[in-house]
């Protein structure tokens, strides 16, 4: 049998083939871990705090809560074919194992490099935000002026040194960060109810009517961007005791508890505010919106606790996703993509140490370019915050939207391929529904760039940040087209993981 056409019903035992250095370490985090791990990512009371007043201010849609209804609905479409792959293919690569095992090792090698530029993007773009937020915070309350690029890169060295730690160790800080916030968001939730405006407790974020307008496109992909991070559970698929099970389970209490997280804060910002005024309130004030309305209800001191808990979050998430790009490196680097000092794990921690070095680097190296261009006084956030967040942040947005397009194609096929479309018909069809959703939005991401990273008309940035995801797909596709002419050998491992070295060992054994 052609190693691209092993058999995936029941993935091997992580191998020490060649050293248990080019494994990642199994059963290192069960439901819970890995639960924490993902929404992580998702930032909450970033989301909360920087995202909601967007779509609510200058995109004029007073129905965000029943967008994050809709888009959990399109994600839980989504989860259905993408949870029931994870069963048969446990590789560090998701994505693009995914889409190999699916649509090609060729496909598979040009979604490789749209993830490695996706989630680096996210990543990065976040130390900005953060930098930004550490700097007014400390001259609110210290009364010092620090350059927002100095808590950036103070950040940057404190993930790359957890990053290097136990799997086991970064979930349970994510999770102490992660619980923290969403208890804050929660009381100001229940508070907000319990106070609401004028208009009382109003549904009227709710009326499919809020959703009309020119922002609705723009805000679509602000609000998917707020569940990246559920999708990232089969990455750490051979990090936990029972993949099969566990990895489904996460991916569906992730987008269940993000939808109804989201929806629910929303809702409750529009009670708190009033729906009429919610709009002319978030584009006077911005991500201090929140803030502003829970000092009213909650006080100061309870205020200035979450205005810290918005800068742990983002710290949570930068993790979150650093080790998610290591890790992605890693998967790269045993199958061939990458050198092969990327598929290496550290001996102490089981870490994907060159992978992480690597997304340190690049952090350190953008962190820096954007700061000797910022000619802005002290507290200014339109490079920080406007630029490199904003930038970054729809770059990697865009990045994966494509990928989940990409991969809900790819599970129909991979069952077609394998004639079991009848059994799988149902999943088939929600992956086939999820994918014409995610295309529209996809469209909709492009088209709206401009408006989505700030930029003018006939801004040359509205078609150069997104031709970045292009470039990425077309070069990986080359590369896989290169490997298969050059280096069949290493063109047939794209996607098989830990199973090409079992291959590799029964082979040496016979």
């Amino acid at each position: 049998m052609a190693p691209g056409s092993a058999s995936t019903t029941e993935t091997p035992e992580i191998s020490t083939f060649k050293g248990q250095e080019q494994a990642l370490r199994a059963g290192r985090l069960g439901t819970a871990g890995l639960l924490l791990s993902v929404l992580a990512a998702s930032a909450p009371l970033m989301v909360v705090a920087g995202v909601m007043p967007t779509i609510f201010g200058p995109m004029g849609i007073v129905g965000q809560p029943l967008l994050y209804v809709i888009l959990g609905v399109v994600l839980v479409l989504f989860s259905v074919g993408y949870a029931e792959m994870s069963r048969h293919v446990h590789n560090a690569g998701a994505f693009y194992a995914y889409i190999a095992r699916g649509l090609g090792a060729t496909a598979g090698a040009g979604a490789s490099f749209v993830a490695l530029i996706a989630y680096s993007a996210m990543q990065v773009g976040i130390y900005g935000m953060f930098g930004f937020e550490v700097s007014g915070l400390l001259q609110t309350y210290a009364h010092t002026e620090v350059a927002w690029w100095i808590p950036a890169l103070a950040a940057v060295a404190v993930v790359a040194v957890l990053a290097w730690l136990k799997i086991d160790l970064n979930a349970k800080v994510l999770g102490v960060l992660l619980l923290i916030e969403c208890a804050l968001v929660v009381i100001f939730d229940f508070s907000a109810f319990a106070s609401p405006a004028q208009e009382g407790i109003s549904f009227h974020a709710f009326n499919p009517d809020t959703l009309t307008g020119a922002g609705l496109g723009t805000a679509l992909c602000f609000c998917i961007a707020a569940f990246v991070g559920f999708e990232q559970a089969p990455v750490y698929a051979e990090e936990t005791s029972r993949p099969q099970i566990v990895v489904r389970r996460v991916m569906f209490l992730a987008v269940g508890f993000v939808a109804l997280f989201f929806a629910l804060s929303s809702w409750a910002m529009t009670v708190a505010a009033g729906p009429s005024a919610i709009g002319e309130q978030s584009g006077k004030l911005g991500p201090g919106l929140l803030f502003a309305l829970s000092e009213t209800t909650l006080g100061k001191s309870f205020t200035d606790v979450l205005h810290v808990l918005f800068v742990t979050g983002m710290f949570a998430a930068m993790l979150s996703f650093h080790n998610v790009v290591a890790r992605y490196a890693f998967a790269m680097g045993r199958e061939g993509l990458l050198p092969a000092s990327f598929g290496r794990t550290t001996s102490a921690s089981g870490a994907p140490g060159t992978g992480s070095v690597l997304q340190t680097v690049i952090s350190v190296v953008v962190v820096i370019a954007f700061a000797a261009v910022d000619d802005k006084p002290a507290g200014d956030p339109t490079v920080p915050v406007l630029h490199l967040f904003t930038w970054m942040g729809n770059i990697g947005a865009l990045g994966i939207i494509v990928l989940m397009a990409g991969a809900s194609i790819a599970v129909i096929a991979f069952f077609v391929r394998r004639g079991a479309a009848a059994a799988q018909a149902w999943r088939l069809i929600a992956a086939a529904l999820s994918c014409v959703a995610l295309i529209v939005i996809a469209v909709y991401t492009v088209k709206d760039f401009d408006v989505l990273v700030g930029a003018g008309p006939g801004s040359a940035l509205s078609w150069i940040l997104p031709a970045i995801v292009g470039v990425a797909l077309v070069g990986g596709l080359l590369y896989g087209l290169v490997l298969r002419r050059a280096r069949p050998e290493v063109h047939a491992r794209i996607g098989l993981g830990n199973e090409a070295f079992q291959l590799d060992k029964a082979a040496e054994e016979m």
